[in-house]
């Protein structure tokens, strides 16, 4: 029903009451919920994933690697054995990358080291082949 006709209020008429009729609004729904359900299709498909083998090999062993520290007033030590000038640096550098299987350069400049002797060192080392180079001891530097 769409009115809602109640007793009167004692003058004769009655007091009329008019309430919205929520039935055919809960049937639009309804109607509107069972289309969406039907109209979603059905996520049957898998999905192929080519998972990795288990039986992958041993890591082998660790590439050689150079220790060059770079001291406070410019001073190479190449695995701790200082390096005269940079010469000898770019003759030790070369003889490196030509080698069979290139060591990795692990560079540690001291804390109070201006950069031009670390970006002199970088270059020289990217110029004459070794493409492994990495910085060590970077946390002496957060404050």
């Amino acid at each position: 029903m769409g009115m809602n006709v109640g007793q009167g209020n004692g003058s004769g008429e009655p007091e009329v009451v008019v309430d919205i009729n929520t039935t055919p609004l809960i049937d639009v729904m309804l109607v509107l919920l069972i289309m969406l359900i039907i109209t979603i299709p059905i996520q049957t498909h898998a999905v192929k994933l080519d998972m990795p083998s288990s039986s992958a090999p041993p890591p082998g062993e660790p590439p050689p690697s150079i220790d060059l520290e770079i001291d406070f007033d410019g001073t190479i030590l190449w695995n701790g054995e200082v390096v005269p000038d940079r010469t000898a640096l770019e003759q030790r550098l070369t003889a490196e990358a030509n080698s069979a299987e290139p060591a990795e350069l692990h560079i540690r400049p001291n804390k109070l080291v201006e950069y031009k002797y670390v970006a002199t060192v970088l270059a020289e080392a990217q110029r004459l082949g070794i493409t492994q180079i990495g910085l060590v001891g970077n946390e002496q530097f957060l404050q």
